[in-house]
């Protein structure tokens, strides 16, 4: 049975680092990027767990082993991915009203569990998890990854903007 809760443990960021390896670009195929989605940024374990110690990541285990995770990025590490720090900048520009968001940082779900409701779930506990004062959740995905911009219209999120940063087109995705 599958279980959604913040980390708690340097195990369990240690599992979330060794999904994310496992969904890099870099170590699957471009077909397999193309069919089944990928993720884009790596991330040390030193940030990981700062990021953690803000607000929890969301995570999915299965009898013990993290398979999903939602990263919660608060706005104060905007400045700590290079990779990232356009979209913070964009994300200020197109809000017409000072929300207050919650940045998902990555979202993967494990090929062993995926078509199971897994990255809906993890969302929904990303919500119920937000810190008091935080309205919403915002992120955005590479514009070539088509199954991650469909999963994510699936449950709810709304494109906010389209820019191109880094040689890429990035989509910034706001759950209303």
């Amino acid at each position: 049975m599958v279980v959604y809760k913040q980390a708690e443990s340097l195990k369990e960021l240690e599992q979330i680092l060794d999904l994310q390896q496992r969904n890099l670009p870099k170590n699957i195929s471009q077909e397999e990027s193309t069919k089944e989605g990928f993720v884009t940024v790596e991330h040390t374990l030193d940030l990981l767990k700062s990021m953690n110690d803000v607000c929890g990541h969301i995570i999915a285990v299965d009898d013990g082993q993290v398979v999903g995770y939602a990263l919660c990025m608060h706005p104060q590490f905007a400045e700590d991915i290079e990779v990232l720090r356009p979209m913070f900048g964009e994300i200020d520009k197109a809000l017409e009203s000072k929300l207050n968001y919650m940045a998902m940082g990555q979202i993967c779900v494990a090929k062993s569990h995926r078509g199971q409701g897994i990255f809906r779930k993890l969302y929904q506990t990303m919500q119920e998890k937000l810190p008091e004062g935080f309205d919403t959740i915002i992120t955005e995905v590479d514009g070539k990854n088509k199954r991650s911009l469909a999963a994510h219209t699936a449950i709810g999120f709304q494109e906010l903007k389209r820019y191109y940063a880094l040689d890429k087109e990035w989509v910034i995705i706001i759950l209303q």
